[in-house]
């Protein structure tokens, strides 16, 4: 089991987190082995087995991981002692707790899986940050709605994670026009290579945590679709020819 960790968030004794791999579960086939994606045509027995070595690894105390339905959107959720929300009920991509021993994780494939700490207020946050939530700002909405709970930039520590690189992620021209018109300084963030256009998605997402003034950043620079880092990835399944893929677990405790 490859189990990383953000050497800045680890300094903090209050919470516990990780970014898994695809190693040390129970699945067979193009989900060996530790496919966490309960929404993907694995079985689901073993997805749910998956989730248990997951939890045990972070969270002896907890019952289980709390897990939201990813759509892509800029949408996130709030958990508190008042909430009546199930476990993956909820459309969202982003969530944020103030509660002990309730670990909050989001899946990926080779989008952005961000995880947020503030050490005076004891707020987490667990982000779901492909190019589309992004763009329309799920970054901002959670760094915003921490703000207006009293957090500030100075006492948050951000991990982003394991994440397709640049030099892997083509896209198409209308793609760049799209970013590019929404701020023309983000010309920055592609570039070309044999008359293709790469797209740097994690850099976007870093530029996105600092117009909020957070600092304490760090970014554990793992590319998702190379196979030798033995991550799920979107992307190499499609290259593969498979008709559907696994997801990475990211993941934070407040113990």
């Amino acid at each position: 089991m490859i189990l990383l960790k953000s050497e800045k968030l680890s300094k903090f004794k209050k919470i516990n987190h990780g970014f898994f791999n695809r190693d040390g579960g129970f699945s067979k086939g193009i989900y060996k082995s530790l496919n966490c994606g309960i929404g993907s045509n694995d079985k689901k027995k073993h997805v749910i087995k998956n989730l248990r070595v997951v939890k045990n690894k972070i969270s002896k105390k907890s019952k289980q991981i709390f897990l939201v339905k990813q759509t892509h959107s800029n949408k996130f959720i709030f958990i508190n002692k008042k909430s009546k929300i199930r476990n993956k009920t909820k459309k969202a991509d982003a969530i944020i707790t103030d509660m002990t021993n309730f670990p909050i994780a989001i899946l990926t494939a080779d989008c952005v899986p961000i995880l947020i700490y503030d050490e005076k207020k004891n707020i987490i946050a667990a982000i779901h940050a492909g190019w589309k939530g992004a763009y329309k700002g799920i970054i901002k909405n959670v760094l915003n709605f921490m703000y207006k709970k009293g957090c500030n930039s100075k006492n948050i520590t951000v991990a982003i994670g394991p994440c397709i690189s640049q030099n892997n992620y083509e896209v198409k021209n209308d793609f760049r026009k799209k970013f590019i018109s929404i701020d023309k300084k983000n010309k920055i963030f592609f570039k070309n290579r044999n008359q293709r256009i790469y797209f740097n998605l994690p850099d976007y997402v870093k530029s996105q945590l600092k117009i909020h003034e957070i600092k304490k950043i760090d970014f554990l620079k793992k590319d998702t679709f190379l196979k030798k880092n033995n991550y799920f990835s979107a992307r190499q399944s499609i290259k593969l020819k498979h008709n559907d893929y696994g997801r990475n677990i990211s993941i934070i405790v407040i113990n």
